[in-house]
């Protein structure tokens, strides 16, 4: 896609990003965002991309803090969680005019003038330090003790800096609705909604279902598949197909009933095949945004979702015209079986191509269009007044696509 006009040349651009470990959806913001609006730098506080991955970006330049030498920072970053804040700062951006950061917990941080207007894309802000902050300790068996009382120490110190340094940045563009409310919780800010670009030009349609269920998720504690699992044990005339790999996988193939396959990592073209032909994508993951879903819809499969968070913004449902999908309202294995037949029993109710034109609203091409119209109406506010910036900006709450 030709890159759409912007206000600055690109020496004047400098992105900000937060590590650069393995390629997933905030990479492919940042890679949509610089199809828009070239930039002449990206920072990260640590690369270490595949090759393949790290030429996505265009060759644009990368540029790393101390920590990119670290002991053990490919592999143990989390050890360095204390000193990211510093690490972050030490980023040298005095040569742009215009910041865009990418941030799920430190990017925005950044260390700016007042003559750079920096603009920031939260995908989240801290989830260990905020809305997740008792469910991390308890996680990782911190709920108690010496390590317990550290580790609540470091979180306060860190939602101190989060909020202090929300102040360093002119405007935020969150991901979706639920986002953009987490941000005025964490630091009192307005945010204009920008959906993330899904490549939903990649996946290709079929209205044809076969009778098993699917789900492509990384195998984490909080994607919930272990709920899934369970639901169908309950349901043993159904199949379902779970595709992803991660550290759930030896504890899922434990308790892994006879009708769920677990595929484990799978390519491109196999997950989109199991995507065109499933009778229903299953999310059950309590996400700010969540792109798989709208992936499956984009192949003309409804999902059945949680229905908090993202899933609100990116499922049609409840009693919706022309539905996409249906919610459960528990995150609970009786919840999902329960769900399960209800959507069987609405039948003809769910049409494929809806759900591909749902899809497609929330395409790789709208984003790149509506993110350079920002940037450019940003920068023009900047120069008739700083100060003006978030109030042109963001007037009535963008509403979820209808």
């Amino acid at each position: 896609m030709p890159s759409a006009a912007h206000p600055l040349p690109a020496q004047q651009i400098a992105y900000v990003h937060e590590w650069l470990t393995e390629w997933g959806g905030s990479e492919d913001v940042v890679r949509a965002m610089l199809g828009a609006v070239p930039g002449q730098t990206l920072f990260a506080t640590i690369d270490f991309l595949k090759d393949a991955d790290r030429r996505k970006f265009g060759g644009i330049p990368i540029r790393t803090t101390f920590l990119q030498k670290a002991p053990g920072a490919r592999s143990r970053f989390w050890n360095y969680l204390p000193v990211t804040p510093l690490a972050v700062e030490t980023h040298d951006l005095r040569g742009a005019d215009l910041i865009v950061s990418s941030s799920h917990a430190f990017a925005k941080g950044v260390l700016t003038t007042g003559e750079q207007l920096h603009i920031s894309y939260v995908h989240s802000p801290m989830r260990y330090a905020w809305d997740l902050h008792h469910q991390y300790l308890a996680d990782y068996g911190l709920q108690r003790g010496l390590k317990g009382s550290l580790a609540r120490y470091i979180f306060h110190r860190l939602r101190v800096w989060d909020r202090q340094t929300s102040h360093n940045v002119d405007l935020f563009l969150a991901n979706s609705r639920h986002v953009q409310r987490r941000i005025w919780r964490a630091y009192r800010r307005p945010a204009k909604v920008l959906y993330p670009p899904v490549a939903t030009h990649r996946f290709g349609f079929s209205a044809q279902k076969a009778d098993h269920y699917v789900t492509v998720s990384r195998l984490v504690n909080y994607k919930r598949i272990d709920l899934m699992l369970e639901a169908f044990r309950s349901l043993p005339s159904r199949k379902l197909v779970v595709i992803g790999d991660g550290p759930e996988m030896p504890r899922l193939r434990a308790m892994c009933p006879p009708n769920v396959e677990l595929m484990g990592w799978q390519p491109a073209e196999a997950v989109e095949r199991h995507l065109q032909a499933a009778r229903a994508f299953l999310f059950a993951a309590y996400e700010d945004f969540g792109i798989s879903p709208i992936e499956a819809q984009a192949c003309g499969t409804p999902v059945i979702a949680y229905g908090a968070g993202g899933s609100l913004e990116t499922v049609r449902a409840g009693g919706a015209p022309q539905p996409t999908g249906l919610y459960f309202n528990e995150q609970s294995a009786a919840a999902l079986a329960q769900a399960v037949q209800d959507f069987e029993a609405m039948g003809s109710a769910f049409d494929p191509h809806a759900c591909r034109e749902w899809a497609e609203r929330f395409g790789e091409e709208r984003f790149q269009r509506k993110f350079a119209q920002v940037v450019d109406q940003s920068w023009q506010a900047w120069r008739h007044d700083p100060a003006s910036v978030e109030t042109r900006l963001i007037g009535p709450m963008e509403p979820a696509p209808t």
